[in-house]
């Protein structure tokens, strides 16, 4: 497993690992993202100080492990659909844990794709003198950490004003999207808006 130490942060049977020190009931959501928004902003700090080569060389690394660990992923997934099966997920819900061949090498494409693009951290745009002859412009900076709930598949359809649309492909920078036309669609929702 992940954890050497199996201190449990939620406490109670059934604790899975949250990381290398702590485990976490599954139904504690609110521990568990908590958890991971301050090791998410503690590795922030570190990535907006990190030279762009640092950066990139992560994210090939990464993609690199995620193909040479694919078997040992998906056998480690195959325990979590059958404990999820078991449990009385609802039929949709386990298709959503299912992490095959595709999915692993999507998310390694990725990585790949965002490590060739350029780094927009300490980018200056705008650049303009003013009457008093010092320069003023824009400076790309993170701005911080955010958390995002993935609630779609490669498969599915959706709605969007009258029309259905299939989504073909997710990578990191773009969804693609096929018309379907008299297909049934789940409506968009956005959580947090406002």
């Amino acid at each position: 497993g992940l954890c050497r130490n199996r201190r449990s942060v939620a406490g109670g049977a059934g604790a899975v690992p949250l990381s290398e020190n702590a485990f976490m009931n599954p139904t504690d959501l609110a521990a568990y993202m908590a958890h991971v928004g301050v090791a998410a902003r503690a590795a922030s700090r570190a990535m907006a100080a990190a030279p762009t080569a640092a950066k990139d060389a992560a994210l090939l690394a990464l993609a690199r492990r995620l193909r040479a660990s694919s078997a040992a992923l998906q056998a480690a997934n195959a325990k979590d659909i059958a404990a999820a099966g078991a449990a009385g997920l609802a039929a949709p819900m386990v298709d959503r844990l299912k992490l095959t061949p595709q999915a692993l090498a999507t998310v390694a494409l990725g990585c790949e794709q965002l490590a060739a693009m350029p780094d927009p951290v300490g980018e200056i745009t705008e650049m303009k003198r003013r009457p008093s002859g010092i320069h003023v412009g824009r400076m790309r900076v993170p701005l911080g950490v955010f958390g995002m709930v993935y609630e779609s598949r490669p498969g599915e359809t959706f709605l969007l004003g009258a029309s259905t649309w299939r989504i073909e492909d997710i990578t990191f920078a773009r969804v693609i999207v096929t018309p379907a036309p008299g297909e049934p669609g789940k409506m968009p929702f956005w959580h947090g808006d406002g």
